[in-house]
């Protein structure tokens, strides 16, 4: 009997998570595969339910637009300076370029007033239009368009009839839904289904443009019309990004990369910045670890600030400052970790049965349940928000509003540091007493007591910088192993990638034995291929018991931390080797699978490209001064 032949290697039916590209209009969020199928969009918010899902099940909805019958295109890149993504498709007969984007243009409120813009209007406003246009460079290609909706995470299919224009205009509806998607082209479009389907044959020179609308605000109309949004647009996001500050260095690129990457997960009228586009892409392939990140974390305002000011982007800092500070004053001690982008309190987590997850990763969530649980790194995010703003304005002033909310927030600090927490990673398994939380509140007292010297609080700024120097001496007690290591918890001698805040964030000298042994532990011991784990999961109760990547932020964290103690060449070794793994358009997810690279988990995710914009800054500071530039 002949040897039965090898079965061929599995191939995915999803692209990986790096080939995604981003895009944004600072309201909502869209994910663009290979194909050219839009995989991810949820309207009218980034954090409302999918209109277009299939990046969590392959018939929860996508929007084709691309020459018939391909999948890989010859190329693709964002127009230097900004989100408008430039896709080149070759074919046997010709090429087209097409390009897309979520529109942007001018402040849309001139004569009445909007009802969810709370931060100061700018001169631009997003137009809730995604727009699509195709131009045909050489010979003719089959093209086509397929866009399939299938709303409220793929539950409802949609209702196409056609609108005024006729064969040019389509309108999506559902039954029990109140989205209303219109797509205008200039391409004659016909309905199958819950499908919008059009084809055309385009020769050189030959233009056409789809434009997907789900407000009042009109959609291009023409081809002329559509390529004039475009330019407004990329024009835009060069504008924008000239606002900032970048090195003369080879890696600006990635600092403008990440700046555009934090921008666009801002969400504009509250100025609150989103952890990343996507909820449960799996940080583990086929594992329970998947969670719903369309919401804005306290705990990443401290990063969040330190990039956009150190970038020279004033405005956007301050606005997630004052998200910060409305929230805090609306909450006070009952101040949570993480809440919606206009601050929704309720963020209760479910489970979407009927999706099949990426790679059949499962559960699918919505919803985050950690908004719950007690986080004590809560109160030094704050308060060190609030320094930053202070040291951000002209003599460092802080008005009577902010320093109420700082005193509140020392506080609860103060009140809870000697009590146990679920830490940083948001462990699910017990409350221990982890020392990176106990470092944050005597974060939120040393921060305090200096802002409270600043406003003559002698005797207020001698009590908390007691209190300091009482967490201090009780963490450099406990928090710290045998072998002069600071240790995760209390009640184990486990690593920790949280730790590398020491030196980071002055806790002690980076020229402390304990802080360069801690540092150089972790460089050693809790790394994969030179990448760092949050935590060893075999020693760590985090309540899941499965593996998981090597987290990315941590790894830009470490970077930082060899920066603070004089580890220069290994930091910038390990930057360089880190840039080299951004995906194809400069995009990082929350993991790095440290054996394939892969991308894991979330995606875009700000906090890997806050921590990016820090650990690039440190090692160009380092090689120029001989100190990390954004301390």
């Amino acid at each position: 009997m002949p040897e039965k032949e090898p079965s061929p290697e599995r191939v995915s039916a999803f692209p990986p998570i790096a080939d995604y590209a981003f895009l944004a209009d600072c309201e909502v969020t869209a994910l663009i595969a290979p194909s050219s199928s839009v995989e991810w969009l949820c309207l009218p918010r980034l954090d409302s339910p999918s209109v277009f899902g299939s990046v969590l099940d392959r018939d929860a909805g996508g929007f084709w637009f691309a020459p018939t019958g391909l999948s890989e295109p010859a190329d693709r890149r964002y127009i230097p300076g900004t989100l408008v993504l430039e896709t080149s498709w070759g074919t046997p007969t010709g090429w087209v370029v097409v390009r897309d984007l979520l529109v942007m243009g001018p402040w849309h409120h001139g004569g009445d007033q909007s009802y969810t813009h709370r931060r100061a209007p700018t001169d631009y406003d997003a137009d809730h239009v995604l727009l699509r246009t195709v131009k045909c460079v050489n010979g003719e290609v089959q093209f086509t368009l397929d866009c399939q909706p299938v709303l409220d995470y793929g539950r409802t299919p949609v209702h196409w009839e056609y609108g005024e224009r006729g064969y040019h205009e389509g309108i999506a509806t559902a039954e029990g839904n109140d989205l209303r998607l219109r797509l205008n082209t200039d391409m004659r479009l016909g309905f199958e289904s819950g499908r919008a389907m059009a084809r055309t044959l385009l020769k050189a020179g030959d233009t056409r443009f789809c434009a997907l609308s789900w407000t009042e605000h009109e959609a291009p109309q023409s081809y002329d019309d559509a390529y004039e949004r475009l330019v407004w647009t990329a024009h835009h996001w060069q504008h924008w990004l000239a606002r900032g500050s970048f090195p003369d260095h080879r890696w600006s690129a990635y600092l403008q990369r990440s700046a555009l990457t934090l921008k666009g997960l801002t969400f504009s009228p509250t100025g609150a910045v989103a952890a990343a586009a996507t909820t449960s892409l799996p940080e583990t392939m086929g594992g329970p670890r998947n969670w719903d990140y369309r919401y804005t974390w306290f705990r990443d305002s401290m990063f969040a600030l330190t990039a956009l000011y150190s970038l020279g982007f004033d405005w956007e800092a301050n606005d997630f400052f004052w998200f910060i500070a409305d929230t805090a004053e609306r909450d006070g001690e009952h101040l949570q970790i993480m809440y919606g982008v206009d601050g929704e309190r309720d963020l209760t987590e479910h489970v979407l049965d009927h999706l099949g997850g990426y790679e059949n990763s499962k559960p699918v969530r919505i919803g985050n349940g950690a908004y719950e649980q007690r986080q004590h790194d809560l109160w030094g995010s704050v308060v060190s928000s609030i320094y930053l703003h202070a040291r951000s304005r002209e003599h460092g002033r802080l008005d009577g509003r902010a320093w109420k909310i700082l005193r509140d927030q020392v506080s609860q600090a103060l009140e809870h540091w000697q009590k146990p927490d679920q830490g940083i990673w948001e462990m699910r398994g017990e409350p221990r007493h982890f020392v990176s939380s106990k470092i944050m509140c005597w974060v939120a007292a040393h921060l305090g007591a200096r802002m409270a010297r600043f406003r003559d609080e002698t005797e207020l700024a001698q009590e908390w910088q007691a209190a300091a120097e009482q967490i201090k001496a009780d963490v450099c007690e406990r928090g710290v192993s045998g072998r002069g290591v600071f240790r995760q918890h209390y009640d184990t001698d486990a690593l920790d990638a949280s730790l590398l805040l020491i030196p980071i964030l002055g806790f002690l000298p980076p020229d402390d034995p304990r802080v360069k042994a801690t540092v150089l532990a972790i460089a050693d011991e809790l790394t994969e291929h030179g990448l760092v784990l949050r935590y060893r999961v075999e020693e760590t109760d985090d309540g899941l018991n499965t593996e998981e990547g090597t987290f990315t932020i941590c790894s830009f964290m470490l970077v930082s931390a060899l920066c603070a103690i004089g580890e220069q060449k290994r930091a910038k070794d390990l930057c360089e080797k880190l840039l080299t793994m951004a995906s194809p358009l400069g995009l990082y997810a929350e993991e790095l699978d440290p054996h394939t690279g892969r991308h894991l988990g979330n995606f875009p995710q700000a906090f890997t490209h806050l921590a990016l914009i820090t650990a690039v800054l440190d090692v160009i500071g380092a090689d120029r001064f001989g100190r990390p530039s954004t301390r």
